[in-house]
């Protein structure tokens, strides 16, 4: 890159020596854009404008522009929003442009700012993370076939499956609280891209998405999921 202008948001930063910081930007022009930057970061969750130059991995970013007013997010959006962050610094393939999670990441940050306005914000939160995930799992080259098991066979609604991420749903005898219903699976052969999961989606996605996001995170387990639990036994007592 040279001057190249890059639209997007800071996703996670650390400091670098004494006045610099590296930075990692989710971009729409190129994804996860890593690079120096000689100033303050800005905040996170809010769109910002930068100037990047280089050839190697860490780029030099100049001219840093903040587009919008600050976001501040609280109790689960705060959480949420971290674990938005998080996914896509430890999933997204550095420079590799993933436009339809990129849409998605802002739309999602736009619905975590309406969190206390929702009437049933539990399941709102459910909604707007699985559609996350959705559009990340995907663009990550990981479709799935929900009408299919792994031995080719079709899914039949009241057998239980197990998931393996290389595999597909794997029929099983025994039923576990990990395993999949087959009607669950097949109702996500209805889905319209962009619409809301209905709740055998949700229940379905809740299982299924963890499992592919923990098995593609290997042995480093998410922080951010870590302080969610930590806060909500707290709040429990």
């Amino acid at each position: 890159m040279r001057n190249e202008v890059l639209h997007g948001y800071l996703i996670h930063h650390r400091k670098y020596r004494e006045k610099s910081h590296i930075v990692h930007l989710f971009t729409q022009e190129h994804g996860r854009v890593d690079g120096i930057l000689r100033q303050t970061p800005p905040p996170q969750y809010q769109p910002i404008c930068v100037q990047a130059s280089g050839k190697s991995e860490l780029k030099n970013f100049s001219k840093l522009e903040i587009v919008n007013k600050p976001i501040f997010f609280y109790g689960d959006a705060f959480f949420s929003g971290f674990y938005l962050n998080e996914v896509l610094l430890r999933l997204c393939p550095l420079e590799v442009e993933m436009p339809q999670t990129f849409l998605q990441y802002a739309k999602t940050l736009a619905q975590l700012q309406t969190m206390s306005e929702q009437a049933q914000p539990d399941v709102f939160l459910r909604q707007i993370l699985r559609q996350f995930e959705h559009e990340l799992l995907e663009e990550l080259g990981f479709p799935l076939d929900y009408s299919m098991d792994a031995n080719q066979q079709e899914i039949q609604p009241n057998e239980h499956y197990h998931f393996q991420l290389n595999d597909g749903f794997q029929p099983i005898i025994k039923p576990s609280r990990a395993s999949l219903l087959g009607q669950h699976i097949l109702s996500m052969c209805n889905y319209e891209k962009g619409g809301e999961f209905s709740p055998e989606q949700l229940q379905l996605l809740s299982k299924l998405y963890r499992q592919m996001i923990t098995s593609l995170l290997g042995d480093r387990p998410l922080k951010s999921r870590q302080l969610w639990i930590q806060n909500s036994q707290i709040q429990r007592h």
